[in-house]
Formats: structure tokens, sequence, C-alpha cells
């Protein structure tokens, strides 16, 4: 088991790309996990807080009701694999649903 789920870790290797939205410079990092490297800060942490989600990429399904809240302008994207899986995801703050899409992976997008 433990063997199982060193694989699916080490199958985790993400670029991430964050624009405040405001006309600022877009911040790049990347994360691996298996072992836990790449430039993202806290890397080892991002990878445990990963395994623990379920879908953390999926997106907001459709016909979902969502709350009509602008959380800003910041947009990111996730692109690479996650569990072996191949992962595209864009992630914005606007709508209720999304702010709370971007909360769920936050961790990912603290670049600096």
């Amino acid at each position: 088991m433990v063997a199982m789920l060193s694989a699916v870790v080490a199958a985790t290797a993400l670029t991430i790309a964050v624009s405040p939205g405001n006309g600022g410079a877009t911040r790049h990092a990347t994360l691996t996990c298996g072992p836990a490297g790449g430039t993202l800060p806290r890397a080892a942490s991002a990878c445990t807080k990963l395994a623990a989600l379920n879908a953390p990429f999926a997106p907001v399904p459709p016909n979902t009701m969502c709350t009509q809240i602008f959380g800003g302008p910041q947009v990111a994207h996730v692109n690479g694999t996650f569990r072996g899986r191949t992962v595209k995801a864009t992630f914005n703050r606007r709508g209720g649903c999304e702010v709370a899409r971007w909360n769920r992976v936050s961790f990912l997008f603290a670049t600096h």
C-alpha cells in the first residue's frame, strides 16, 4: 500500500502561473511530489495538502448555483500531472463557487 501511495504521489509534477489581474507581473512556480521539490515555497507541505484532496483541479460543475461575489481579479493556471493524470486547470475569483475553488488550493498560489 505504501509503495502504491508513493507511486501516486511521485506522479505529480505541476507548473503554476498566478496573475494578479491588475497589470502586475505573473508569478511562476513548479511543484513535484515524491520527493517534494520545485520552486513553490513549502513544497513538502503543498504535496501533503494535495494528497489529502479529492479532485482538487475539477471545475465547478455545470448548472451549479453560485453567489455573485467578486473575490478579485486574480487568475491562476495549473498544468502538468497529478496522480498520474494530466492537469490543465484555470482558477479565478469571479463568483462564490470560483472563490471557494480557489481557496481550496490557494496554498499552490503562494509562489513567493
